[in-house]
């Protein structure tokens, strides 16, 4: 239930939204609360909510732990390994320090300082969606480039800062102290176009000044660069793996059960499908069934039945004939039929019922009539399978 979860599984939908709902009410309150006017009208109201919301993020926190074990199956301590995990330490620091002044009143002020930490977790919302997903694995899967980019970046500000206090320390010694004074004046200027409170005065000084500006531009394109390029690889990934699952899925297959048909009241379990055939989902009146091997299959149930599609080397040459006004099967019995003994009538379709036939089966106009033959036959559509 704490998971995210899928379309059909509601308790967990609800548990989802509820999640989210009490995260954005307490960001909200703790926003409000810091207008003077909000707070001195409904400050009460604001605490109310705050108290309601640490309520459910410390049940929340509770049930993670206890569900650790499903989390992290293969882990040795789940528990542990939940807690001192990113998200474990951030679902603790959302509720922590809203209890600490209870036990240590002095230390009021620098506990409420820590409950700005709770902002984090709205980074659980970024399991309820996947365009935010595509962000999280675009950074984690560029993270060494990304480094080695900021790396760059410390490096020219450390050699800008150092240049800069040879040119400048002279003629603003107040200013540029030291070899390192003028490293915000480096980042201000590599990484934007300059803050205004530090810049050079000196010739020299000033056209380093330009050379660093423009070099900043380029250095700030590295980041951007890596996580433009990672964003595409993302979604060509995402693509080219749904091209393949279209190439490898199951075929399925969709039938409606009547009362007639011997599955009717006959529990998945007890059908003894051939291996490699499954029941994927059914139906029933609007309700969308992912079956166990105990469901129970009533009359009127829709059946999507799955198995592994044919292979390259098995193609299967299937005719398709459509009986027309003039066609000479209008009227005649199947075992009537003049055609080869290597051609089978797999099924005939009339209006929108399927028909296995057997030899008696009258064939009428408008029937649609499927046979698998080796042979070329007149007014036939060949389908390839």
């Amino acid at each position: 239930m704490v998971e995210v979860g899928y379309a059909g599984d509601n308790i967990s939908k609800f548990y989802d939204i509820l999640g989210v709902a009490a995260i954005v009410l307490n960001l909200a309150s703790s926003v409000l609360d810091t207008y003077q006017n909000i707070h001195a009208r409904y400050g009460n109201i604001l605490n109310i909510i705050e108290a309601v919301t640490v309520l459910f993020f410390t049940l929340d926190y509770i049930l993670r732990v206890w569900t650790a074990d499903m989390l992290y199956p293969d882990a040795k301590r789940p528990v542990l390994k939940y807690i001192f995990s990113f998200t474990g330490l951030i679902d603790l620091l959302c509720f922590f320090p809203w209890y600490m002044p209870f036990f240590f009143p002095d230390g009021a002020v620098a506990f409420r300082m820590f409950r700005v930490v709770r902002i984090f977790r709205l980074f659980r919302i970024n399991a309820y969606y996947d365009s935010l997903s595509v962000i999280t694995e675009v950074i984690s899967g560029k993270r060494q480039q990304l480094f080695s980019s900021v790396f760059i970046i410390l490096v020219l500000m450390s050699g800008a800062s150092l240049c800069m206090y040879s040119l400048e320390h002279d003629a603003q010694p107040e200013i540029f102290t030291n070899a390192f004074s003028g490293i915000w004046w480096a980042a201000s200027t590599l990484l934007t176009v300059g803050y205004g409170d530090i810049y050079p005065i000196t010739p020299m000084g000033q056209l380093f000044g330009i050379f660093i500006t423009f070099l900043g531009v380029g250095i700030v394109a590295i980041p951007t660069g890596i996580i433009s390029a990672g964003f595409v690889e993302q979604y060509s990934k995402i693509k080219r793996l749904s091209e393949i699952a279209q190439e490898i899925d199951i075929h399925f297959i969709r039938l409606r059960l009547e009362k007639r048909d011997a599955w009717a009241g006959q529990s998945i379990m007890s059908l003894k499908l051939p291996r490699g055939m499954i029941v994927a989902v059914i139906r029933r009146g609007d309700k969308i069934i992912i079956p166990r091997g105990d469901v129970v299959l009533q009359p009127d149930d829709i059946l999507i039945l799955g198995a592994e599609p044919l292979r390259d080397d098995q193609h299967i040459n299937i005719q398709e004939i459509l009986l027309r006004e003039q066609h000479p099967w209008n009227g005649k019995a199947i075992r009537d039929l003049d055609i080869s003994r290597q051609a089978f009538i797999i099924t005939v379709r009339r209006k929108n019922k399927a028909i296995i036939p057997n030899g008696d089966l009258i064939l009428h106009e408008g029937d649609i009539v499927i046979l698998y033959t080796q042979t070329r036959m007149t007014d036939a559509l060949t389908l390839d399978i």
